[in-house]
């Protein structure tokens, strides 16, 4: 046993001793310096002694951090990267350094970048990334450095900021941000009066400038003027019911999303069928009802045609396509959604019992449903029911869309077939 605890020893002494050999490894003031500055290195070498606390890596040719790459050194406090060539740090590059403080990545041509890897260095104060090719930074990108005082990110290609970037940062002094191309629309306003408001020093805030749209350009952001904005809202609609009408089965269904919001939100539909999910990033239809380049198809048109409008066909309804229809409209402000549920019944048979006997009940009751010119509208939050009602004489026929054939359809509006019937009970749960 005294033999193998004087070999970890004799192990450990040559860790401290070793050293890559184009670098300098030494002490000073306390601290296990390891000096690879200008050395012309195209790659982190290896041989770090295991208790290096301070590694230079500086002026040198490195094109990128891989993974792993200082999983040697996991007790280092400074890393010092500048000036180098780094176009990708890998995740997991940086993941390992749990105890570091100071980092330096600016200087380089950093375009893509694994965010995720600062979740791990919770004990970072400082951070400059300036004069770099970053176009994008996440939301929760620095959500674990509550400890970080100073942050450089000037000298990138920065458009936006998602609101509350710089919320977690709680100990931030310092912050460089100037000399970014930032695009000055909605989604850049919070920054503005956060800005304002922090008590955090940032410099040169005349060069924290748009440069679009073009009627801006030039424009610091301190003194951009108010801007027409608002968060989405949606209304889901469809065709209004006629009393006494019953439908064939094979019909067009048709629901309509009204959105609203500035700027224009992208509407988007989520589709949750007996048989699985359909999402849809509409449009995937032209005007004319035909399928979009773009759209993927399997064969013929989709299953599921959404118009730019906001308008969604799905010809041939039928039993697989009961389920929950949900439209989203998102913009640079927030989100909406609205949703609503579609089951067929047969008149007479158990479909019927079991989704008209929780409408009747809710109407006997004197809550949850109430009748509006032919449409029966929830007096509550709860989600819609939309229960169309089936003939049971003749065989299942598609409805006719428009004379002019498949296609031709007008999107405008809320088409349900032209000789079949729509019956909509509108229940509340």
């Amino acid at each position: 046993m005294l033999g193998m605890r004087l070999l970890c020893w004799a192990v450990l002494l040559g860790l401290t001793q070793a050293c890559p050999e184009p670098c300098d490894c030494g002490q000073k003031y306390g601290f296990q310096i390891a000096d690879c500055a200008y050395r012309d290195l195209e790659a982190v070498p290896p041989g770090f002694p295991a208790n290096v606390t301070t590694l230079s890596l500086s002026a040198n040719r490195l094109p990128a951090l891989p993974e792993g790459a200082f999983r040697e050194v996991p007790l280092l406090q400074s890393l010092w990267l500048a000036h180098n060539e780094i176009r990708t740090v890998a995740a997991g590059a940086l993941a390992p350094l749990g105890h570091l403080k100071s980092l330096d990545l600016s200087h380089n041509l950093i375009s893509d970048f694994a965010w995720s890897d600062l979740h791990n260095l919770s004990a970072l104060q400082l951070l400059k990334m300036d004069s770099n090719e970053l176009a994008f930074i996440p939301q929760d990108a620095f959500r674990s450095l509550r400890a970080l005082r100073s942050l450089q990110l000037n000298h990138n290609r920065l458009h936006a900021l998602a609101e509350g970037t710089f919320k977690p940062l709680t100990a931030l002094s310092h912050l460089q941000i100037n000399d970014n191309p930032f695009d000055c629309t909605c989604g850049i306003l919070w920054f503005k009066t956060w800005a304002l408001a922090t008590a955090v020093s940032i410099p040169e805030q005349d060069n924290i400038a748009c440069t679009s749209p073009h009627v801006l350009k030039g424009t610091p952001l301190g003194r951009l003027p108010p801007l027409p904005c608002s968060a989405p809202s949606v209304q889901l609609s469809y065709q209004p019911s006629q009393d006494g009408a019953e439908l064939r089965p094979g019909f067009v269904l048709a629901l309509h999303c009204d959105v609203d919001g500035q700027p224009a939100p992208q509407l988007h539909w989520h589709i949750q069928t007996p048989s699985g999910t359909v999402e849809i990033a509409s449009p995937n239809v032209g005007a004319d009802g035909r399928a979009l380049p773009d759209a993927l198809l399997t064969s013929g048109p989709p299953r599921f045609q959404a118009f730019a409008n906001g308008s969604l066909l799905i010809p041939g309804f039928g039993k697989l396509e009961e389920g929950t229809y949900s439209c989203l409209a998102t913009n640079e402000l927030g989100s909406a959604e609205s949703s609503v549920n579609v089951a067929l019944a047969t008149p007479g048979e158990g479909g019927e019992d079991a989704l008209g006997h929780r409408f009747h009940g809710k109407a006997v009751e004197g809550k949850g449903c109430y009748t509006v010119d032919n449409e029966v509208q929830p007096s509550g939050p709860e989600d819609n029911l939309v229960i169309i009602y089936l003939s049971r004489a003749g065989s299942p026929e598609a409805a006719v869309v428009g004379a002019g054939g498949p296609g031709q359809w007008l999107p405008d509006f809320l088409l349900l077939g032209l000789s079949l019937l729509l019956v909509l009970f509108l229940a509340c749960f």
